[in-house]
């Protein structure tokens, strides 16, 4: 079990630095700027999570009225600097959004861990808690953010959960990448959608790209069906797609589905 931890920080640290590095020199990492525009308001928190430290952003809409508050878990390969400009859209649309980099990534404090991630998970939502008293609260977790938003959804007061470009397991996802089956043994047993939401009873919504060459969709469907959940298929989108361009065809259903299940 150590040995999987190890691995798994080990694992995590160097793929999620070389994805991040990638970015940076492709220029898709915006640096984060606290304001307000005619479209949102962007702040800059620091959230604490047992003796780490998380960065995090909130924005807000500033024209339009809020009609839906939601925590953002990302993938593997991402910092805060890659959301701003989803959190905008959200924002101008009518959604506040908290976006927070795990431990050991960003300016966060700590090194990578699976529990920690989950620990940071929890700790960021009762945060959000605060900046949004008394207002419901969705979970969107993205990639990878999806096997950790299932696993804390016992743990957190959120009232429906969203799986964007998500997984069934983190074993069948690390398959999906590359990782030969005959490794299985080797990948930690992790964030295991149907054991994380077994007894669930929030809403849940998975949407995926068509054309997601990570995950391909085909485990969406897997997905939905192991959680019972509503499916969006947006046509002819790939994995990274919807936070490197973020198009309101993509969010905008998000938000109305979330907006949607306040009114009932």
């Amino acid at each position: 079990m150590r040995s999987h931890k190890i691995s798994f920080t080990i694992a995590m640290t160097a793929i999620s630095r070389a994805l991040l590095l990638r970015d940076q020199l492709l220029g898709r990492v915006r640096p984060v700027v606290d304001g307000s525009t005619d479209r949102a308001t962007i702040e800059r928190h620091r959230i604490e999570s047992g003796a780490n430290v998380l960065d995090a952003v909130w924005v807000r809409p500033t024209a339009v009225p809020v009609r839906a508050v939601m925590l953002v878990c990302h993938g593997i390969g991402e910092t805060v600097g890659h959301w701003v400009p989803v959190q905008e859209l959200l924002a101008e649309h009518g959604a506040a959004s908290l976006v927070f980099d795990y431990s050991g990534y960003g300016q966060s404090s700590g090194r990578i861990e699976a529990a920690q991630c989950e620990r940071d998970a929890i700790a960021a939502f009762e945060y959000l808690e605060k900046l949004a008293p008394g207002v419901e609260i969705a979970v969107l977790g993205f990639s990878l953010g999806s096997g950790i938003g299932a696993a804390v959804m016992h743990r957190v007061r959120a009232s429906r959960l969203v799986l964007c470009a998500g997984f069934t397991s983190f074993r069948a996802a690390a398959h999906s990448v590359g990782v030969p089956l005959g490794l299985g043994p080797l990948v930690p047993r992790l964030w295991h959608a149907e054991e994380s939401l077994r007894g669930c009873t929030v809403p849940i919504l998975v949407v995926h790209g068509e054309r997601d060459q990570v995950f391909p969709v085909e485990m969406a469907a897997e997905l939905a069906a192991c959680c019972r959940a509503e499916t969006v298929i947006v046509p002819n989108l790939r994995h990274a797609e919807p936070y490197y361009r973020p198009q309101a065809e993509y969010w905008a259903p998000i938000i109305n589905w979330i907006e949607g299940l306040n009114g009932r």
